[in-house]
């Protein structure tokens, strides 16, 4: 069996709970890929390129993990880069349904991937990009919810659309 995992998401930005199941994943897999997609049905404060950046900055000590933007369905993007198991980040209750959805249909069209949800721990379990955001475009401080480098692009991008 292929050791390769992807974990897939927008990442607008990258939270510290994104970050621990970054962590969590590179010590089960030899090998996991963080898929940055450029479409996701929402709109993004931050660019693709923008956010891909942010991830690698967010992860680059864990050796081996790689960041990647990429765009269209995540079971085909998986496949293309040898990946066999899909992570997912389950925070509470409340993201089980959609996600378990998600587990499903992505079973369907490709029976071939496995997907592993896994939980960070649960002094961030109630984080979520879209608070983070609204946080701190009124100004608080996310510093102890995001890496460094993401609290000073929000600062940024917030001043900025001032």
């Amino acid at each position: 069996m292929n050791k390769k995992a992807i974990y897939a998401g927008t990442f607008d930005p990258m939270t510290l709970g994104h970050v621990d199941v970054v962590e969590r994943a590179a010590r089960i897999f030899p090998e996991l890929i963080i898929g940055v997609a450029a479409v996701t049905g929402k709109e993004t404060l931050f660019s693709q390129a923008e956010r891909v950046e942010l991830v690698k900055a967010s992860v680059e000590d864990l050796p081996n993990v790689t960041v990647l933007p990429f765009e269209g369905l995540l079971v085909e993007y998986a496949r293309s880069q040898g990946a066999s198991v899909i992570i997912r980040g389950l925070r509470a209750v409340s993201d089980f349904e959609y996600e378990f959805q998600m587990a499903l249909t992505n079973r369907r069209l490709a029976p071939d991937l496995e997907t592993i949800f896994l939980m960070p721990k649960q002094d961030y379990s109630f984080l979520n990009s879209t608070n983070i955001k609204q946080v701190a475009s009124l100004g608080g401080d996310v510093a102890e919810f995001v890496p460094s480098d993401v609290a000073e692009a929000l600062a940024k991008k917030f001043k900025d659309k001032a």
